[in-house]
């Protein structure tokens, strides 16, 4: 009866579990073919449906993925590298898609947070004007004085450089500014005599007269001898103080604070930046779309901001807040504030006018024709409007302004 009693179990259980398993697997055949089915009823609905049904699965898959930072007890398995691994794979991918497929119950809740903000911070905005109006007005009238601006931003930054790069040094700053000050004033006055076209010492009564003023060509006279005697005697004093380093005992720049000093003046100074613009108009880039008056001023402010911004951080971990603080204000909050005024408005009012306008391809350019039809200049790159004409960028941009007309067809430049 014992071989009889155990066969009876052992038949027993391998009948139930062959019960258990084929239920399993209809289960999960049953549960397959409901999501195909719901998947095939998800492409059947409109696309508005599908959106939120697709935006509530990524909403549910971004919680599951959140769980493991909800779990007390397992939490700390996402401090070592297998949980920053996750987290850098996880987050990025949860926020991208939460973002392409928001909920329209998030999006409700979003829109009521906004709601709330803009209800609370109205207020606070008002007063905030009001109060901030006679600064502005302050701010605008300092702005307006350009050279004592960029004076006090050449200081401000020199400051920086001696604090961060030269800190046992205090007047490496002075000594640096003056020295380039001097090498400005004389390139200055150099460029002054290469472009002077008249050199008759007299001034005449009209332009076509030539009965001389003799009181306006003493003055000339005396104007002209008085600007090169300073030449001369700045030029032989800067040659003597750095020749002899008589009272430079404690000037010692080192390379690097003289190359981001000279630089920063470069960039800065009044001279040198026409200098460097003629330079770049010179190059013809195509890139620029001859904006050059305007994308310099703007690259260089942008340049200067960013350097004060730089060196400006050093001193917070120094303990110099108030430096700090006093720097980004002069130096970068003005100064962006400035470039926005002028130079960055002014871009971005001319840009608007070509970007509705598509870069031609090189393909496009071979097809055509490779020379403009406005100047008659060869095109490394160039616009092409909707009646597929190809125009350098300043040409098509100078012809826009005298009207909204293709220049060759006269087909009228319409964009919906």
């Amino acid at each position: 009866s014992g071989p009889c009693v155990t066969y009876t179990k052992f038949a027993f259980c391998a009948v139930t579990y062959i019960y258990l398993f084929s239920y399993k697997k209809m289960g999960m055949m049953t549960r397959f073919r409901a999501r195909l089915h719901a998947l095939q009823a998800l492409a059947k609905l409109d696309p508005q449906a599908q959106a939120e049904k697709t935006a509530q699965t990524v909403c549910l898959l971004s919680v599951v993925l959140l769980l493991p930072y909800l779990a007390g007890g397992h939490a700390s398995i996402l401090v070592g590298g297998v949980g920053l691994g996750y987290s850098c794979l996880v987050l990025p991918m949860i926020v991208s898609a939460n973002y392409k497929y928001p909920a329209s119950l998030l999006k409700a809740f979003v829109v009521k947070i906004k709601e709330r903000c803009t209800a609370i911070g109205q207020p606070v905005v008002t007063v905030l004007a009001r109060v901030y109006g006679p600064v502005d007005t302050v701010e605008r009238a300092y702005l307006r004085m350009t050279n004592i601006f960029t004076l006090v931003n050449q200081l401000v930054f020199f400051v920086l450089c001696d604090r961060v790069l030269v800190p046992d040094q205090r007047v490496t700053a002075l000594y640096s500014l003056m020295f380039y000050n001097v090498i400005a004033y004389c390139v200055s006055y150099i460029r002054e005599l290469i472009e002077k076209e008249d050199w008759s010492p007299w001034v005449r009564m009209t332009e076509h007269s030539n009965i001389k003023h003799l009181a306006m060509s003493a003055t000339k006279i005396v104007l002209e001898w008085t600007k090169a005697v300073t030449f001369i005697i700045t030029m032989v004093f800067m040659l003597l103080v750095f020749g002899l380093e008589q009272g430079l005992e404690h000037y010692r720049p080192t390379l690097v604070y003289n190359f981001i000093s000279s630089l920063y003046y470069v960039v800065t100074e009044k001279v040198f930046v026409e200098l460097l613009l003629s330079f770049i108009v010179y190059l013809q880039l195509p890139v620029l779309e001859n904006l050059e008056s305007l994308w310099v001023p703007v690259l260089f402010r942008s340049y200067t901001a960013v350097i004060s911004f730089l060196f400006a951080v050093p001193l917070v971990f120094y303990g110099q807040y108030r430096s700090a603080c006093i720097a980004i204000y002069l130096n970068v909050y003005l100064r962006y504030k400035e470039m926005n005024l002028n130079s960055l408005r002014n871009l971005a009012v001319e840009r608007a006018v070509l970007t509705q306008y598509r870069f031609a391809t090189p393909q496009e350019l071979s097809e055509f024709e490779d020379v403009c039809a406005v100047c008659l200049s060869p095109m490394r790159l160039a616009r092409i409007t909707p009646c597929h004409h190809i125009f350098h960028g300043e040409c098509l941009r100078q012809c826009l302004k005298a009207s909204d007309h293709c220049p060759i067809c006269k087909r009228e430049l319409k964009f919906d």
